[in-house]
């Protein structure tokens, strides 16, 4: 059995906050039965009202004392993360589901154990999903901006290229002269000519720049289609 991870190497977090023992108990246990386990953090309602920053992927509650129950759904509805909530018997679903439209309630049925692992599971997936569209948008995002950098290098390398053989070539027929030149002007057109023979070769390796740009152009468009059809299957 291996951990779940959220589509970038990271492994998935569950908070399951209860002030009661055996509810913990009881989803862990039921969770063992599922071919990927995430990371579990369990809390008590008070504890877990002094802990709304701790990083999870997704909150479960359920058997939470009444006098706790609004100020967790409260503290629930309005958080960034996903979050389910098992009714306690004689709960009014749809009056918590009006009121609390962020959370997904689950009613006490004899059946609710599975429910509440089966519903959680889905929402890790579309988490999972989520995280690795965010990840592929970033890597095109990125891939794109060295594409553009180094569409204007490679841009660059043709006048500078033209403006060098135009030096080397002046630095050349000078050289067939060398008769009419001092020893210390010979010296320097010399050093002008290596110089201009050694930036020349440099230029040359852009070549092999326009070859990787060209691999970074489709690898965004590929990673592009990737993500347009991962969110086309979560909106289907």
């Amino acid at each position: 059995m291996r951990h779940t991870t959220n589509g970038v190497g990271l492994s998935q977090k569950v908070l399951v906050i209860s002030d009661q023992s055996g509810f913990s108990r009881d989803l862990f246990a039921r969770w063992q039965m599922q071919p990927h386990l995430p990371e579990f953090t369990a809390l008590s309602s008070d504890l877990w009202h002094g802990a709304t920053s701790s990083p999870f992927d997704v909150a479960v509650a359920g058997d939470i004392r009444p006098e706790r129950i609004p100020d967790v759904l409260k503290q629930l509805n309005r958080g960034l993360a996903p979050s389910v909530y098992l009714a306690a018997m004689g709960e009014q679903i749809h009056g918590l589901r009006r009121d609390y439209p962020r959370v997904v309630v689950i009613p006490h049925h004899d059946a609710w154990l599975d429910t509440l692992v089966l519903v959680t599971e889905e929402i890790l997936k579309r988490a999972e999903i989520s995280a690795r569209i965010e990840h592929i948008e970033h890597n095109a995002r990125t891939s794109q901006s060295q594409a553009t950098l180094g569409k204007y290098m490679v841009e660059m390398r043709h006048g500078f290229n033209n403006a060098l053989t135009s030096v080397l070539g002046n630095a050349e027929l000078l050289l067939l002269e060398s008769a009419t030149l001092n020893p210390g002007m010979r010296e320097q057109l010399e050093t002008l000519h290596s110089m201009t023979l050694r930036m020349h070769e440099m230029m040359q390796r852009f070549t092999s720049l326009e070859l990787e740009m060209q691999c970074a152009e489709k690898s965004a468009r590929s990673q592009e289609k990737t993500a347009d059809s991962i969110s086309y299957a979560v909106r289907a």
